[in-house]
């Protein structure tokens, strides 16, 4: 699951750049990773298409738009070149600021490397999930994607993306919600913790307390009670159920498979013998 030296160290460069604020970074240092610093057409760049981001904040995009045409662009993206132009390794938020900018070039560094398939997929996978730029249900499909594509554990994911195992895990988990639930959390009206409590609901019942969610504006707390609640009611209303069928199923079949006194109480029969032929009648039965 290694990057390769060279493009792990110059996505190492530029995150160093982004986080001390510089407008540049030394074209010197980038050359030496196999790199190069050149302003780009933005239609000339391809974006990622194995990109796990499926949501983009339209107004924290916009504000980016307006930050980059005030302020320029702090952080360059990068790319690889390709035949018919270039292809998007990391700065998608980015491509699509300038994009809404309305800016006909973006900073990119160019990375001198060939990178296949399952490299350029990890790479979407890492940088997003090292920044935390997904949500929750992105997040989770991003780690199952991962497991699955390099068949590993979830104690090798949690080496890889320095998260806890127990984090994934969990995370992991909110992929068994109703696809109606999944949709509520990626678009951000209900919370992580509102999701974790409605696993294991059947999916009209997730249905119905994510709307007393929003339309109560109930707490992850108010939801663990509500949930709690339905879930005593439902084991009483099993258990009655359970005495009742079998009250209700067996008592006229009982009264006809035994010619002898009886009496059915909940779910035990008291029977009473007039004499030794019934007992030996019942016996027969039995065998």
């Amino acid at each position: 699951m290694a990057l390769g030296r060279g493009l792990g160290q110059i996505l190492s460069e530029v995150e160093e750049a982004y986080e001390k604020n510089l407008s540049s970074i030394d074209n010197f240092e980038v050359e030496t990773q196999g790199a190069r610093i050149e302003e780009l057409d933005v239609d000339s760049i391809a974006p990622n298409p194995f990109q796990p981001r499926k949501h983009f904040d339209e107004k924290a995009l916009q504000e980016l738009s307006d930050s980059i045409k005030e302020h320029g662009l702090l952080q360059p993206i990068v790319v690889i070149e390709k035949e018919d132009g270039y292809l998007l390794v990391a700065g998608e938020r980015r491509l699509r600021a300038h994009k809404l900018a309305k800016l006909r070039q973006i900073k990119a560094i160019i990375a001198q490397v060939d990178i296949g398939e399952a490299r350029l997929r990890e790479l979407a996978l890492i940088e997003n999930i090292q920044r935390e730029n997904l949500n929750p249900i992105e997040l989770a499909n991003s780690y199952a994607e991962l497991i699955e594509v390099h068949n590993i554990t979830h104690d090798e994911l949690s080496d890889i993306v320095h998260k806890s195992r127990s984090q994934i895990t969990n995370t992991m988990r909110l992929l068994t919600l109703s696809s109606y639930a999944q949709k509520e959390l990626s678009s951000g009206k209900i919370s992580q913790g509102h999701a974790k409590v409605l696993i294991g609901l059947d999916e009209e019942k997730q249905k119905i307390l994510i709307q007393s969610i929003l339309g109560q504006k109930l707490s992850v707390r108010d939801t663990e009670k509500l949930i709690k609640n339905y879930r005593e009611k439902r084991n009483i209303s099993q258990l009655d159920k359970q005495q009742n069928f079998t009250l209700e199923s067996y008592e006229d079949r009982l009264r006809k498979a035994l010619p002898f006194t009886h009496k059915i109480k909940a779910n035990s029969i008291e029977i009473k013998f007039k004499n030794e032929d019934e007992i030996n009648a019942f016996l027969s039965l039995l065998c």
